[in-house]
């Protein structure tokens, strides 16, 4: 099993996207030697992780696809993991994004992979760490993480990317506010798309000032206004990523914080891998019997039987 997961490792860093595809399978699935394959990953500073989020209809596809133009055009190399959302009763995932990004699926520089959400919070998958770790084994400059569009709740691309870049549309103008507290605070860069649209200058001004407000005497996020499907603002988009990712190099604490909210999820992950659906169901079931049925009572009592907690 070693041999074989030593060879794995070999083909994925010679930049096999069959290896990859196998290993991030293999991983996502916990299939055996999913464990040595993690532990034998060599530590990554060069390869970016950049997380593109935002509500729905914000066009984070259309932006992710015009990114990929650009970036190919400057001859970078790209992985792209799109989180889809996923049925709750077989979990698996719509592959709606390979079907977006088909005129780049055959691209020898771009590695596209769709996951399942699998009803995980965050618009992320629960395995996103692992598989962008793998991913950053391999021969990419750059990898795209794109959520599920699910609003305020997609929080947690900014505990794994290394710049997050929130989408935004002209008609979320009035909702900026209610954002403010949640979504807002994550953006290390802002895109208003859709930007030939009515309304588009003054959620550009509303975002300056929120920019302006938080900035605080330090580093003030920058707001790019494009129209991902004419191409237009990408160039300024990717030198802003760039400039971006440059400058949070010598950043430690942000480092830091990085990497402590990827252990904090890889902890909460190991604690919920002795989770049995299926048997927590038929618990369920059995105590919903009961008169005074209580769910906060049921799952603090369930933590302490089988969660090991």
């Amino acid at each position: 099993m070693q041999s074989n997961i030593n060879q794995l490792q070999q083909d994925i860093k010679a930049g096999s996207f069959k290896a990859l595809a196998r290993a991030i399978t293999i991983v996502e699935n916990s299939l055996p030697g999913y464990e040595a394959l993690l532990l034998q990953l060599e530590a990554n500073k060069s390869t970016k992780v950049v997380g593109i989020t935002g509500p729905p209809g914000a066009g984070k596809s259309t932006l992710v696809n015009a990114l990929l133009q650009q970036w190919l055009q400057e001859g970078k190399r790209i992985a792209v993991v799109a989180v889809d959302p996923s049925s709750p009763f077989n979990y698996g995932a719509l592959l709606g994004d390979r079907i977006r990004m088909n005129a780049y699926y055959t691209n020898p520089n771009i590695y596209i992979r769709s996951l399942a959400s699998r009803g995980a919070l965050g618009g992320l998958s629960s395995k996103i760490i692992e598989i962008t770790d793998i991913i950053k084994e391999s021969i990419f400059d750059i990898i795209v993480v794109e959520t599920v569009g699910v609003g305020q709740s997609e929080i947690e691309v900014a505990g794994l990317a290394d710049c997050t870049v929130v989408a935004l549309v002209p008609e979320a103008g009035d909702e900026v506010q209610t954002l403010k507290a949640g979504i807002m605070e994550i953006a290390n860069l802002f895109v208003v798309n859709k930007a030939d649209r009515a309304d588009a200058e003054a959620l550009y001004r509303s975002l300056k000032m929120l920019a302006h407000e938080r900035a605080h005497g330090q580093y003030e996020t920058e707001i790019i206004k494009t129209i991902a499907t004419q191409q237009v603002g990408i160039e300024a988009l990717s030198v802003a990523i760039t400039n971006y990712l440059k400058q949070a190099e010598g950043l430690q604490d942000r480092r830091l914080q990085l990497l402590t909210e990827k252990c904090r999820h890889l902890i909460q992950t190991h604690q919920m891998r002795f989770l049995n659906t299926n048997e927590l169901k038929l618990a369920i079931q059995e105590a919903v019997q009961a008169d005074h049925f209580n769910l906060y009572a049921f799952t603090k009592a369930y933590i302490h039987q089988h969660l090991h907690i």
